[in-house]
């Protein structure tokens, strides 16, 4: 008989004591833990769609009668549908289990033991994870303080023979900070993979898409989680080339877009014109909050071309905010490490959720000292 091993003796060492992603609890759980009624919850912490789905969606649910039968392997009508979206041949896009799996897959794909891996802090904290569950080196090139903007000299800096990727979240989250096309090109001149995640493509208008045919080393990734409210489906894709497709398409899992994500993509693809219109909303309650977070007392807010607001205070700490908010049934996301330690994010959501938002800061921020 084997001897026992110890688990950690079974791990790969760069995996021990990996610290994980830090999501967001769902709001029942959030309402259970501050004693809220669920329908007082107002859920701005994870840039989520405050309209949901499209009707069409859960229709086209309820009547799909193949839950039982294994989707598509190749993907075919579902790469279809994306590429004609998207405005793009078919054979550059590739569906996921949101673009979180398209990330792990371009990371499987490039990223052994020792390689490098660019992150461009603050930013989104899955790149981070990805890097570390590869063992490859991380390397955080920090974004200025200021706009959060990306320092490109920097970034060359960094980038020697054993770099792989350099990820840019566009626009980025959670700064809500977009980088122009001049400094992609210059970002995929460099060498390595450049995968741009577009996730609040529809929120900025702007795209990195028409240089994927100049830059054979460019990928862009784009969610349907919060345009069209699939966070719950898991439903992403990416754009790259032909040859890049094919070696994803050989490694990811054989069924990993699932039924039920084909079927909300379809429904939503069917109903884009309000899907868009929603969008347009949000964007246009996104400029309302920043419009009255201005007038508050020290209250900073970040520019933003995502469906939230970075928000910096200087009278009080954000923590304290994040606090004020939750016991009155508003979440927000906290961010506890610089150089946005004192900062919490806040979609935008409806227009009675920003009245709530603006009213609960005013009586925090305007209340005698005591």
């Amino acid at each position: 008989m084997a001897p026992k091993r110890v688990l950690r003796q079974l791990v790969q060492p760069h995996l021990l004591d990996m610290e994980p992603y830090h999501g967001v609890d769902p709001p029942e759980v959030v309402a259970a833990r501050f004693g809220i009624p669920p329908e007082l919850v107002a859920k701005l912490d994870a840039n989520e769609n405050p309209y949901g789905t499209s009707p069409k969606v859960a229709s086209a649910l309820a009547t799909c009668g193949r839950f039982s039968i294994y989707p598509d392997p190749l993907q075919r009508d579902a790469r279809q549908a994306l590429a004609a979206y998207a405005g793009v041949d078919v054979s550059r896009v590739i569906a996921g289990a949101g673009c979180d799996e398209l990330i792990d897959l371009l990371m499987r794909l490039t990223v052994g033991v020792g390689d490098r891996v660019i992150d461009l802090p603050p930013t989104f904290g899955m790149y981070s994870v990805g890097a570390r569950m590869q063992g490859g080196h991380l390397i955080p090139v920090p974004r200025d303080e200021e706009l959060f903007e990306v320092r490109l000299d920097a970034v060359k800096k960094a980038v020697d023979a054993r770099t792989k990727i350099i990820f840019l979240c566009n626009p980025n989250n959670p700064t809500g900070t977009l980088t122009p096309e001049s400094a992609i090109r210059r970002l995929a001149e460099l060498g390595p993979l450049v995968v741009v995640d577009e996730t609040y493509h529809e929120f900025s208008g702007f795209t990195a898409a028409p240089l994927l045919d100049e830059y054979k080393n460019l990928v862009v990734l784009r969610s349907f989680s919060k345009w069209a409210g699939l966070a719950g489906i898991r439903l992403g894709y990416g754009m790259m080339s032909p040859d890049l497709v094919q070696q994803l398409m050989a490694i990811k899992p054989p069924y990993n877009l699932s039924v039920a994500s084909e079927v909300a993509l379809y429904a939503s693809l069917d109903d884009t014109d309000l899907l868009l219109q929603r969008v347009r909303t949000i964007v246009e309650e996104r400029v309302r909050l920043e419009g009255l977070l201005h007038r508050l007392p020290g209250v900073h807010v970040f520019p933003s071309k995502g469906n939230f607001l970075l928000c910096r205070f200087s009278a009080v700490p954000a923590k304290q905010v994040q606090e004020h908010l939750a016991r009155r049934g508003l979440f927000v996301r906290y961010f506890s490490t610089p150089p946005i330690h004192d900062c919490v994010r806040i979609t935008a959501g409806l227009p009675e959720h920003t009245d709530r938002v603006v009213a609960a800061l005013s009586e925090l921020l305007t209340a005698p000292a005591r």
